[in-house]
């Protein structure tokens, strides 16, 4: 049996991390109570970072809340910009090259867990999120041929003898004449 060698595109490595982070946002007026908080716009970019993988990010952070007793209400927003790292094993003594694809995916989007406040004014937060990280490069596979090539099938034209018996009776041999 012989062997060809194929050079395709590969999931060369693969994985998830959770991530759970705490924040605080101070406001000018003393909250009361934290009427709801919620996270939009999440946006990020994967890339090589030495031997690991490289996420950065942004999402927006939105908590609304009371204040002066509970009668009036406001909304406060933060940006939150993150960079987080992956140790990411590479299958089968694969490289991650410059010609490698990173593919990062929200397997959990960014969410507000837990939210409180402090004696300060301050609203302190937490916000979870899964990341899933695949790393696509060039891989080699091989994979086995049969040596002996399959037999032609004989196709059967609808010409019969009848037929090539009249072309070459229509031939006309002389068809090149001497004009001397």
């Amino acid at each position: 049996m012989a062997f060809k060698e194929i050079v395709t595109k590969a999931v060369i490595g693969k994985g998830k991390k959770h991530f759970k982070n705490s924040y605080t946002l101070t406001t000018e007026i003393k909250p009361t109570t934290v009427l709801g908080a919620w996270v939009i716009n999440h946006k990020f970019k994967g890339y090589k970072s030495g031997d690991k993988i490289g996420v950065d990010g942004s999402y927006d952070v939105n908590i609304w809340y009371s204040y002066e007793g509970d009668s009036k209400t406001a909304v406060v927003n933060k940006k939150i910009e993150y960079k987080d790292e992956f140790n990411l094993k590479v299958k089968d003594n694969n490289e991650v090259n410059e010609d490698s694809e990173i593919i990062v995916r929200s397997l959990s989007q960014p969410n507000c867990v837990k939210v409180n406040i402090d004696d300060n004014n301050n609203i302190n937060f937490d916000i979870e999120k899964e990341l899933g990280v695949e790393i696509v490069g060039e891989k080699k596979i091989k994979i086995a041929i049969e040596d002996d090539e399959e037999p032609w099938d004989l196709l059967d034209d609808d010409i019969t003898e009848d037929d090539l018996k009249e072309i070459d009776e229509e031939v006309n041999t002389d068809y090149i004449k001497d004009d001397k």
